[in-house]
């Protein structure tokens, strides 16, 4: 298959049909995913078929539908984009194992290790700029110079689930399991909790245009193991939960709670999978743009309002300008609260203020706010372990991703994240002892019903840890001891 160079000029699809060569003119301003549905409706292939983790799987059933469809280049188009990743991907894994076996052979120069370091740096680069936004290419981008495209989806067409009852009281708990939800069904339980909470009246949102939000922002976070689209719905869910659990709605306005859920799905959107010091110790584009403060927090915020610029997607369309000034700061407030780095400072400010809290206190409530997206953003250890553990494997793949990288660029790594010295035990107590439990036995103060569903199954999972720990101990020792006695029976 193949396309002309020029993007704007009509597009030309060659097309391998059952052998024969179909040539095919089409608009650029063709979406892929009206393609998509018309093909997946034609066809009547489930949507979900349109994006497998195999793409193989997906040649034969699409060559048995392609013959006789008419609009087809903008599928050809999807698969060309997901099999030049896979190729890419690919060539770098090749590349990348002929340069280490560079590097092991002997005598080979200081010179040539780090031009091999300069050419891995390079793949995985090219790599990651082309790779984060496999899964879903209809993604609000944005060119070069700065222009906003058109949105590729202008109609909304996630179905509309219809919430059993016994799931809008599931949702409203921290027990709330996340893992078996799609993304669609995901994107629902969003738009269900915008109307629950009064949000939709309050800012006389057009429910399509939520909807439209929604998609916007579910297709701008990446396919990363731990910070994608389904740790958004985590974090919102819990913080739609501590709503409904400390009564919130009787405490703060409807502005602060929509303030505090559009927060919350907002606040890692583009994440690309390494952390601030990977940004700052690299001198990424990132760090360099936003001077080392608080990157990536910083980025998540330009991109929540890029997509909010788009008229089709601005929930807040309908709120006044010095409102809206408002909500706006208040939001950047929000997501720059979740930078780890400032944990120290909004924990103790929030300590020196919750023994005399005043809900008519616009500073008090800030910080309230400020410490509650920062509980929900790391709150996965309050859910059953069956739900939280999970979550644990996807951050430590995410943290080897990084710390592997560091090692071939010759940065720094951090004990926590480097694969040949964390465990999962390790990785987890010292967090949950002196991190999760004194802030939530902080915000128990003010809200002590949150002590049995929330501080409690805390607690427990520090337990189950120490307790997965000790038994880590005691194989390591006896490997150990078996190691020393196989040593002296070859002596």
């Amino acid at each position: 298959m193949g396309s002309s160079s020029s993007s704007y000029a009509p597009r030309t699809i060659y097309l391998d049909v059952e052998g024969k060569v179909q040539k095919v003119l089409f608009s650029r301003h063709c979406s892929p995913c009206d393609i998509k549905e018309l093909l997946c409706s034609s066809s009547n292939i489930p949507r979900r078929v349109c994006f497998p983790s195999d793409r193989k799987s997906l040649l034969s059933p699409l060559t048995r539908c392609l013959h006789g469809l008419r609009c087809l280049p903008e599928i050809t188009l999807l698969l060309s984009r997901a099999f030049k990743i896979d190729e890419l991907k690919t060539e770098v894994a090749n590349r990348l194992a002929t340069l280490e076996k560079r590097v092991e052979l002997e005598g080979v120069k200081v010179v040539e290790i780090e031009k091999c370091k300069n050419d891995m740096k390079k793949l995985r680069d090219e790599m990651t700029s082309r790779g984060g936004r496999v899964n879903c290419p209809c993604k609000y981008n944005f060119s070069d110079d700065g222009k906003k495209l058109t949105p590729r989806r202008d109609v909304p067409d996630y179905p509309k689930y219809t919430l059993s009852q016994e799931t809008i009281e599931a949702l409203k708990k921290p027990t709330f399991d996340v893992w078996h939800w799609e993304h669609n069904e995901m994107l629902s339980c969003l738009e269900y909790m915008y109307h629950d909470l009064g949000l939709v009246k309050e800012f006389t949102i057009n429910p399509i245009t939520l909807k439209r939000w929604l998609l916007a922002i579910q297709e701008n976070y990446r396919s990363n193991p731990f910070h994608n689209f389904r740790h958004c719905f985590c974090v919102s869910q819990m913080m739609y939960g501590m709503i409904h659990l400390c009564n919130l709605q009787d405490k703060l306005t409807l502005t602060d709670l929509g303030m505090l859920m559009t927060a919350a799905i907002c606040h890692d959107l583009d994440h690309p999978g390494y952390n601030n010091t990977y940004q700052i110790n690299a001198r990424t584009e990132l760090a360099v743009r936003y001077n080392d403060i608080s990157p990536l927090e910083n980025h998540h915020c330009a991109v929540a309002f890029q997509i909010l610029a788009l008229p089709e997607c601005n929930i807040f369309a309908n709120v006044d300008a010095e409102a809206f000034k408002q909500i706006r700061q208040a939001i950047i407030t929000l997501i720059l609260a979740t930078d780890m780095a400032r944990h120290r400072e909004i924990l103790n400010s929030f300590k020196h203020r919750v023994d005399n809290f005043d809900f008519t206190n616009e500073e008090h409530v800030t910080c309230l706010k400020m410490v509650l997206i920062k509980c929900c953003d790391i709150s996965n250890e309050v859910r059953p372990t069956e739900v939280a553990e999970p979550w644990v494997d996807c951050l430590l793949e995410e943290y080897f991703m990084q710390s592997d990288r560091e090692k071939s660029e010759g940065l720094p790594v951090a004990p926590f994240m480097d694969r040949d010295k964390v465990t999962k035990p390790t990785a987890q107590i010292g967090f949950i002892k002196f991190v999760l439990i004194p802030m939530f036995e902080t915000v128990m103060k003010l809200f002590p019903q949150i002590e049995e569903i929330v501080v409690q199954p805390l607690r427990d999972s520090r337990d189950h840890y120490e307790e997965l720990k000790q038994i880590d101990e005691a194989m390591s020792e006896k490997k150990k001891t078996e190691n020393m006695s196989l040593g002296r029976k070859k002596e």
